[in-house]
């Protein structure tokens, strides 16, 4: 298995939403939302960005606007729309339940483990001559 492949499709996955969730607070320059995802871990470039935020604003997720700037170009700002706002809200309740369906699995793993771990240590005598101390009696080699 190629562990940083699928570390990878998991960042990829989550991109999308991540963006979303720090447009909720307002608008963003897209330089400043590559800077919040890389702050936050989620490794990502402008080559992968800027696609990005252009198809969810061709689908109606984002807004932008320009601001001109007096020390170079025009800024585009992004804003999440009201479908986006509504997609957003959406996508939280879709986290929440896979999240928690995680969680679940992995407390469902760790309880198992514990169990099989005290089942284990039941079935192992304590001492090497257990039988003496459950049975109080000597046992002798012949």
């Amino acid at each position: 298995m190629n562990i940083e492949n699928v570390k990878s499709q998991m960042r990829k996955g989550m991109m999308e939403y991540c963006i979303m969730l720090l447009l909720r607070g307002g608008e963003l320059y897209a330089t400043d939302i590559l800077a919040l995802l890389k702050d936050a871990d989620l490794l990502v470039v402008e080559g992968t960005l800027y696609p990005l935020l252009t198809r969810l604003r061709r689908e109606g997720v984002l807004t932008h606007r320009w601001q001109e700037n007096t020390l170079g170009p025009p800024r585009k700002y992004f804003a999440l729309t009201a479908e986006g706002e509504a997609a957003l809200a959406e996508l939280d309740r879709a986290w929440g339940q896979l999240s928690g369906t995680v969680e679940a699995v992995k407390e469902k793993v760790a309880r198992k483990l514990a169990e099989k771990k005290a089942e284990a240590l039941q079935d192992t005598p304590a001492t090497p001559h257990a039988a003496e101390a459950d049975t109080g009696e000597n046992i002798t080699e012949s």
